[in-house]
């Protein structure tokens, strides 16, 4: 780290879905900034989240995860990972603890393209033994010529401290982006949406988490310690309306239960959480519901 003055710049995290891009996203800022589920395709955003030291700010940048889209949600989620690529300073590619499969290939030819230093983060390693490791990071080598690979585990913490000063090593000298205090470039409504589609990924199976998205469409402030939201969770079909409320609204009433709990200790005030469950038929194939849920906003 140069000593002359400040280091900023910013770094995208990605990789293939589900590989654990958000968990260790929310565990190097040290705070929950991008919802986790065992679910592919979590992430729909692109989130920026600021990680501030004493001389140096790295911006992350969550992207969602690089697949084979089946809609055009799908399509415009690979198009803003791909973007990521060229609009920032460090390329952190994250995988999984295992040998690279064509997903991994695929990613790896568009990252040809990037003229800044690309690392390579081996995330699981806590579910490998020592010599597998060494076999998958000699596999990964034969591919690319990385700037750094590092191994980790975001369950764990296992390296996560080592890994942020390679980063910061990297960092062009720069401005601070973001107040030292701000971790998320997202407002509070969006990220009360996310908390209660993240119940929604937990709770759900099959098809119904993926056919979600979560509008708060109120937010009113009751007494100086209670909060009113009204949200509406949106699905693509009747049947999923139906497991979404559940039987005499139980799964509706969990939903609730899970998310208001989270948001709670997020705001440090009491919630009163209202929600529905609405359907836009097919709406991950449509532009217009798209930008009236802001998935389009990048």
């Amino acid at each position: 780290m140069l000593e002359s003055g400040f280091k900023s710049g910013f770094v995208a995290i990605v990789g293939r879905t589900n590989v654990g891009k958000s968990t260790l996203l929310n565990k190097m800022v040290g705070q929950k900034v991008a919802i986790m589920s065992d679910k592919p395709q979590t992430t729909r955003h692109k989130i920026q989240s600021a990680f501030t030291g004493p001389d140096y700010q790295v911006v992350f940048i969550d992207t969602p995860g690089i697949h084979k889209p089946k809609h055009r949600l799908g399509e415009h989620m690979v198009k803003v990972a791909l973007q990521a690529l060229r609009e920032v300073d460090v390329v952190m590619l994250m995988v999984e603890a295992v040998r690279p499969g064509p997903g991994d290939r695929y990613i790896l030819e568009q990252i040809k393209q990037v003229s800044g230093p690309v690392m390579l983060v081996i995330n699981k390693i806590d579910l490998v033994d020592r010599q597998e490791l060494i076999l998958i990071i000699d596999a990964f080598q034969q591919l690319h010529d990385f700037a750094e690979i590092i191994p980790v585990s975001a369950l764990t913490g296992e390296n996560i401290g080592s890994l942020t000063g390679v980063i910061t090593g990297y960092l062009p000298e720069g401005p601070m982006y973001y107040p030292a205090g701000m971790v998320v470039d997202r407002p509070e409504r969006f990220i009360m949406a996310e908390i209660i589609r993240e119940k929604v990924l937990h709770l759900t199976t099959q098809e119904v988490p993926h056919s979600v998205v979560v509008v708060v469409e109120q937010i009113e402030e009751r007494t100086e310690n209670l909060l009113a939201l009204q949200a509406v969770i949106y699905t693509e079909r009747e049947s999923q309306k139906g497991i979404l409320i559940g039987k005499g609204g139980r799964m509706l009433k969990q939903v609730g239960q899970l998310a208001r709990e989270e948001i709670e200790a997020l705001l440090g005030s009491r919630i009163y959480l209202e929600l529905w469950v609405k359907v836009k038929k097919d709406w991950r194939n449509r532009e217009n519901y798209m930008k009236s849920f802001g998935l389009l906003d990048n």
